[in-house]
């Protein structure tokens, strides 16, 4: 086997000839207290407890808030949630990858038109990366065919963005979401765990400094602290995970979702990093007409039929018909002139 340095080198080279732009490796095992994160936002005391430990506290933390809304599967077993070797039994390390997905299109939000989250512009990333990741999968298990793996992409019991900043590929801003000095807001994460110890990089330093400008742009208020999202109050979790009706979403939150149909990107717009942002040169992120330009009206009056044929192969799916048409109705209602409004209230 080659030595370890070698061995990391070669699985990032073949992470970027994958397509993925950012690839780190962290340490599962419990790191020295010299080796804790700058950026995670507890007690010096704490910094010192391994990292599983202090995910568990962060988890269980936000979790006792009630934050997680309706997302009940947050629940479920929280200890596994944030300590890798509940998942994969022997796992000493994980690969993380990103991909970015910026495009330097600009949506247009003219004629009854409402706004879809960038990353749901193009193809399901769900799609575009998990076919790659396993192909580095495959690749490690070529390299050393005793290795045990289990690779995700958003879906499985993983911290993806607290291992990403463990990895050294960014670091978690007080929007709580990813932030690059390469790739600004836009990277997309994947990840494999792995049984074997790989030489790992640096953790992520926050350099968020004073910087408020996120909270400052949250149109519905939802990070109620540095660091602190509640769920119940983000648009992306209302428009997406939100599994309720027109009525189930507050009517002072209605009207500050806008003309938001699926997402929000506002904290993530406006983040100063983004400047050194490129676009991505992957064709599955490109985005289509319609969502560049989600014509409200059209949409409203979409079928499940039509909703199924319009949205394979996307993110959009997620909300299902029933929820995207909740949206919709919102957005067209907070377009509509309160003299001759269709009430949603």
């Amino acid at each position: 086997m080659s030595s370890p340095s070698t061995l990391v080198s070669q699985i990032k080279a073949q992470a970027n000839e994958l397509g993925f732009d950012a690839v780190g490796i962290a340490s599962v095992s419990p790191p020295s207290p010299s080796t804790a994160p700058s950026s995670d936002h507890t007690t010096q005391a704490s910094n010192s407890l391994p990292i599983t430990e202090r995910l568990w506290k962060r988890l269980t933390h936000w979790l006792e808030q009630r934050f997680h809304g309706t997302m009940a599967w947050m629940e479920r077993d929280p200890q596994r949630r944030s300590d890798p070797t509940k998942v994969l039994p022997g796992c000493q390390s994980m690969i993380v990858v990103g991909m970015n997905y910026y495009t330097d299109h600009i949506s247009d939000e003219s004629n009854k038109a409402g706004r879809i989250a960038r990353y749901a512009w193009g193809k399901d990333y769900h799609d575009l990366m998990i076919s790659r990741l396993k192909q580095l999968e495959q690749y490690l298990h070529s390299r050393i065919p005793e290795l045990q793996t289990r690779s995700y992409v958003d879906t499985g019991p993983i911290m993806e963005k607290a291992w990403a900043q463990e990895a050294g590929i960014g670091w978690i801003g007080k929007h709580t979401n990813l932030v690059s000095t390469s790739y600004g807001s836009w990277l997309l994460l994947g990840e494999i765990l792995t049984t074997v110890a790989l030489a790992t990089d640096e953790p992520a330093t926050d350099l968020c400094g004073s910087c408020s400008l996120c909270i400052q742009a949250c149109p519905t208020e939802a990070i109620v602290e540095p660091y602190q999202l509640d769920a119940e109050r983000c648009i992306s979790y209302l428009t997406i995970e939100h599994r309720g009706d027109v009525t189930d979403i507050p009517q002072d939150l209605r009207k500050k979702m806008g003309n938001r149909i699926f997402g929000c990107d506002d904290c993530l717009d406006i983040c100063p990093f983004n400047v050194n942002a490129q676009p991505t040169i992957e064709p599955g992120f490109q985005p289509s007409a319609w969502t560049l330009h989600p014509r409200l009206p059209a949409l409203s009056a979409l079928t499940q039929e039509e909703f199924s044929i319009m949205t394979k192969g996307s993110p959009l799916r997620r909300p299902k018909h029933k929820g995207f048409h909740r949206n919709v109705a919102i957005a067209l209602n907070n377009q509509t002139p309160p003299s001759s409004s269709t009430s949603t209230q």
